[in-house]
């Protein structure tokens, strides 16, 4: 009997990308992670607004995906210290016991220590997100982190790079729809477009 063979991870992630283009209304979900994740979902609608890949609602009924995941917006303050010390002893003697006492004795040393300490205060945002369509499965995800770029802040900039990844995924997709449609003729001519077949 022949065993069955799974699909592999090509296959899986080829299936995901098509899945994508059948996206055309998302929710987007809160975000787990405290008060600034809710801070974050608000920048992330934002950005996702922005894009244009779909109509975002706030009706979950309709939507055809959510957006879902976890996101956390940190500031902590990061110590630093180092400590340079160099110590250096040396010590000579000698000595003669008897009626008459002889004794030398030589010492030496140098003590040098430096320590310095040094504060930064550091802004950290990540979030984990992905999409899941109606039947539950999850057909596309990404984790971003960041420390804060030039012009916008931690929290805008992981938006930022979800949308983008997002956006690079969906013209992949777009590439690979294209591309399964184009045939050769019988004849070796060269390839015809025969436009985009309707996905499953």
């Amino acid at each position: 009997m022949a065993s069955d063979n799974p699909p592999s991870t090509a296959a899986i992630e080829e299936n995901s990308l098509k899945q994508l283009l059948q996206i055309h209304r998302v929710y987007v979900d809160h975000l787990t992670g405290g008060e600034t994740a809710a801070q974050m979902r608000d920048i992330l609608l934002s950005s996702l607004e922005g894009s244009k890949l779909f109509v975002l609602t706030e009706n979950q009924e309709r939507a055809d995906a959510t957006l879902k995941g976890a996101a956390e917006d940190l500031v902590f303050t990061e110590v630093h210290s180092s400590s340079d010390s160099l110590n250096a002893r040396s010590n000579i003697g000698t000595g003669r016991s008897s009626s008459t006492s002889r004794g030398m004795n030589a010492g030496f040393g140098i003590g040098e220590s430096e320590s310095e300490h040094s504060s930064e205060r550091r802004h950290e945002a990540v979030a984990a997100v992905r999409l899941v369509n109606k039947e539950g499965d999850v057909i596309w995800a990404t984790t971003q982190e960041s420390l804060g770029a030039k012009f916008r802040g931690a929290s805008t900039d992981v938006a930022d790079k979800i949308t983008a990844k997002l956006k690079e995924d969906f013209a992949r997709a777009r590439r690979l729809v294209t591309n399964t449609t184009r045939v050769v003729p019988p004849g070796g001519s060269a390839p015809q477009q025969l436009g985009q077949i309707a996905l499953k």
